[in-house]
């Protein structure tokens, strides 16, 4: 039994997975307030699976790139509750998950903002770059390399940015990951220590306008 959680984008995400079969689902989109609605979600998704806490064996959450404070809420609750009940949390990054919407040759592009992307390309669910954050001449330009013209699914809130430097790639749009491919992704690794993926200095600042460490 594997929990899947995603809190890293425009959606709060909530699955419960055994094996490959999904036992409950439950997805809202919001910019803010995973805080508030992410414990209640998981709390209604295991509900309707018919099952208690303890019956679960992993729990897997998205670690980021992403919202600064959403993607903290997810793997926060993840590791408290793993704690709780003495089981592994495992750590998906958010770029893969999205990746998980396409096959064949897939970019995951994130809009890092500053005219830069969060970017991963996948073939057949294997990836080849590690993430990385990039201005949007670069990002076109590896794209370029690592497709050589083959057919391309961009997936992600920054794939407009990068659809007029591949016009023949399809494009999707998710608000967030979804949770049950991150159950999937999670419940197929061995379990690692689980931290935020960051791959540039949030955005936040101090009175005075110093940024946030």
């Amino acid at each position: 039994m594997v929990l899947g959680l995603d809190t890293c984008l425009n959606a709060c995400s909530v699955a419960v997975l055994d094996g490959a079969r999904v036992l409950a689902f439950a997805s809202e989109t919001m910019a803010r307030g995973h805080q508030e609605r992410l414990a209640p979600m998981a709390q209604a998704v295991m509900v309707e699976a018919g099952l208690p806490f303890n019956r679960l064996r992993r729990i897997g959450a998205t670690v980021g790139p992403g919202s600064f404070t959403g993607l903290r809420v997810g793997v926060a609750f993840a590791k408290g509750l793993a704690s709780a009940l003495s089981i592994p949390a495992v750590g998906v990054g958010s770029l893969e998950a999205l990746a998980t919407e396409a096959q064949g040759l897939v970019a995951a592009v994130l809009d890092a903002r500053r005219e830069q992307v969060y970017l991963q390309v996948f073939e057949a669910g294997a990836p080849l770059m590690a993430p990385d954050v990039l201005p949007l001449g670069v990002a076109a330009a590896r794209l370029a390399e690592l497709a050589r013209g083959r057919p391309l699914t961009l997936v992600g809130s920054g794939a407009p940015l990068l659809a007029d430097a591949t016009p023949d790639a399809a494009i999707l749009i998710p608000d967030g990951c979804d949770a049950r491919q991150v159950a999937r992704l999670a419940a197929a690794r061995a379990p690692t220590p689980i931290h935020p993926l960051y791959l540039r200095a949030p955005d936040a600042r101090l009175p005075g306008g110093k940024l946030l460490a």
